[in-house]
């Protein structure tokens, strides 16, 4: 059996509080790792997808919610949590990176999360 794989999860909240969720599969769990990417966001759950490789839900949002651009769009994502991936997921879902290169990307942003490398940025 390989290394136990993990489920990011997060999503994207408009300003109007309709939400889209999305979910990473990751390879490894390092320590604590959700408190560990707790500790890089912006205002305590708060991250900017495009700036550390998370493909951004707002497209997905569109799409959910029968919409499109509006002035309730912006460039943060929230994170919701990881968890171990149930046996369905592992085989379901495409390895995005490991959960040490991840993290590793968050820690480069924390504290300068960049809104402009958004196109969503308002």
């Amino acid at each position: 059996m390989g290394r136990e794989r993990v489920v990011f999860e997060y999503m994207y909240r408009d300003g109007g509080n309709w939400k889209t969720f999305g979910e990473l599969l990751l390879d490894g769990m390092d320590g604590d790792a959700e408190a560990e990417f707790r500790a890089t966001l912006e205002w305590g759950n708060q991250f900017v997808a495009e700036q550390v490789g998370v493909p951004p839900l707002q497209e997905k949002h569109f799409i959910d919610c029968e919409s499109g651009p509006s002035d309730l769009d912006h460039a943060f994502h929230e994170f919701v949590g990881i968890r171990k991936a149930t046996m369905e997921e592992s085989e379901k879902l495409q390895i995005h990176c490991s959960s040490h290169d991840l993290l590793a990307r968050f820690r480069r942003a924390s504290g300068c999360w960049d809104v402009q490398l958004s196109p969503h940025c308002a």
